[in-house]
């Protein structure tokens, strides 16, 4: 079995989906996982990767690369991000609605980069990102294997905290609900 299968096997085996594997000159061994939807983990119900996660992972690659005596110098291994690689046809399927950056491997009207809602093409087996050119909404067929790179468009919401306790907009900082002042 190659390094890269026992890396694979490790983590699926563990229950996570292999992202991606990045092996560098001086020793570097990355591994990006993410978790499975629908599965159920042992950290609980979070819909990204956790450090326990991560640190569970790593526990059982140090112990599998030992045995198979794969040499590295160190081992990462983390979640593929907010910007996450879209690298099988079954990424694009579980990242259907959202919004995503391809680059395509050949110029189409003459740009290779697109950003838009990525949704199965409505005839055939394809793909279509529906962007918006400035002026009107435009739809990109495309296939799979028409793709250099595409990852998701990071979805970042600071607005997140309010309710928690975090003041309103109405209320300086030094305001309590009460609007009294400390």
């Amino acid at each position: 079995m190659s390094w890269s299968q026992a890396v694979e096997k490790t983590v699926t085996g563990l229950g996570y989906e292999l992202v991606e594997v990045e092996r560098s000159a001086g020793g570097l061994l990355r591994v990006y996982i993410d978790r499975v939807p629908g599965h159920a983990y042992p950290t609980g119900e979070h819909e990204f990767v956790t450090v326990e996660d991560c640190e569970a992972v790593t526990r059982q690659l140090q112990y599998v690369l030992e045995v198979e005596n794969v040499d590295y110098a160190r081992l990462e291994v983390s979640s593929p991000g907010l910007d996450r690689p879209l690298k099988r046809p079954e990424d694009y399927a579980r990242f259907a609605g959202q919004v995503v950056q391809i680059t395509l491997k050949l110029p189409f009207q003459g740009r290779k980069k697109f950003q838009g809602a990525l949704h199965p093409a409505t005839e055939g087996s394809g793909w279509q990102l529906i962007f918006n050119d400035g002026k009107v909404d435009q739809v990109l067929d495309f296939a799979f294997d028409e793709v250099r790179e595409a990852r998701l468009v990071p979805v970042l919401d600071f607005k997140g905290r309010r309710g928690k306790g975090a003041p309103t907009g109405s209320q300086s900082a030094g305001e309590t609900d009460g609007g009294q002042q400390q």
